[in-house]
């Protein structure tokens, strides 16, 4: 299926508002275009609305081309514009993994889009039939999170191909946390999948939660709707500019997560000689997925030691499950002291 064929009609026929830093793009000049406070300050003019310096440093690091890379505030910004550029409200449908990020599901329902579910393996591996057989004439959208969240490990490679090959409408898989596992992007195959978005983000091995910005790869076409779509300036210069310092401290980036790969070990050691702890699920993300003989007791006595883990108890597969996110060798500690506490 061709991409037009596939974007919301009133997508296609929408013209995208355009800023005044759509029709200039120089800095060298006496600026009485947009309404701008005069009086110079780091904020005092609107920012680049497609942060061409950021991209362009974006592209480098990830081998893709400035063109084919939007960002937004945080991974949900490009999440939602998802569902806003490709599926018609009360008609289309998307296709998620159970259990997945729960962000898909409350886009879909912010966007009154069906969610139809293809449920994981009981080791939360992916079986790509199961996802396939979900799809009807009305599917547009799959998502597939890979490392996965809750259960932090990579879906296996083979059967996330053969969805793409598979399926007419995009495929978004969101690589949040690759980073952190032993294998390489698909970011390097949107040039070959036509149909392909690569979902990624500063927020964990960049240390940018805070500073929310989201990055989706594809091809040129359907970034060029991400930005037709999106608000003018998305991306504050404070971000933009925050983003470019960090790339450049790309080694002590890379220093971290080398630390926090060695601490996830650390941790799967000492969490395994419990004998309230009833299974680790592989991690090839930044939190391990552990399962406990009582989650809610344990999740009740780490509250108390001030000690804060999610409870994916309620998940598909889930039950007796805390997630557990890969802190400094100082918060391991504590964690793995008042876990010894309780076998005393």
């Amino acid at each position: 299926m061709k991409l037009d064929e596939l974007v919301r009609p009133n997508i296609l026929s929408l013209k995208a508002y355009s800023s005044a830093r759509d029709e200039y793009t120089g800095d060298q000049a006496v600026m009485l275009d947009a309404n701008e406070n005069p009086f110079t300050s780091e904020v005092n003019r609107y920012p680049d609305p497609y942060q061409r310096t950021l991209k362009h440093e974006i592209a480098k690091i990830k081998g893709v081309e400035p063109s084919q890379i939007f960002l937004g505030n945080g991974s949900d910004e490009a999440i939602d514009l998802l569902f806003r550029i490709f599926c018609e409200p009360g008609e289309d449908n998307i296709v998620i993994t159970e259990p997945t990020y729960g962000m898909y599901e409350v886009s879909a329902g912010i966007n009154d889009v069906e969610i139809k579910k293809a449920s994981l393996k009981e080791d939360f591996g992916l079986k790509a039939n199961r996802v396939i057989d979900q799809v009807d004439a009305n599917t547009k959208l799959i998502f597939l999170c890979s490392p996965n969240n809750p259960s932090g490990n990579l879906l296996d490679s083979p059967e996330v191909m053969r969805v793409i090959e598979a399926f007419d409408g995009i495929v978004v898989v969101d690589e949040a946390y690759i980073d952190f596992a032993e294998t390489t992007s698909l970011v390097q195959k949107i040039s070959q999948f036509e149909n392909l978005v690569i979902l990624q983000t500063f927020s964990k091995a960049w240390g940018m939660a805070g500073v929310r910005l989201g990055m989706a790869f594809a091809n040129a076409n359907i970034i060029s709707y991400f930005n037709k779509v999106k608000p003018p300036y998305n991306i504050n210069s404070l971000t933009q500019t925050y983003a470019l310092e960090q790339l450049a401290k790309r080694e002590q980036v890379g220093e971290q997560i080398v630390a926090i790969k060695a601490e996830r070990k650390r941790l799967e050691d000492e969490l395994s000689k419990f004998d309230f702890v009833k299974k680790l699920y592989h991690s090839d993300s930044n939190f391990i997925l552990v399962k406990f003989d009582d989650a809610n007791r344990m999740y009740n006595y780490l509250v108390e030691k001030r000690i804060i883990v999610r409870d994916r108890s309620k998940v598909r597969f889930g039950e007796n499950c805390l997630r557990i996110t890969v802190g400094t060798d100082a918060e391991n500690i504590l964690l793995i002291n008042a876990l010894s506490a309780l076998e005393q």
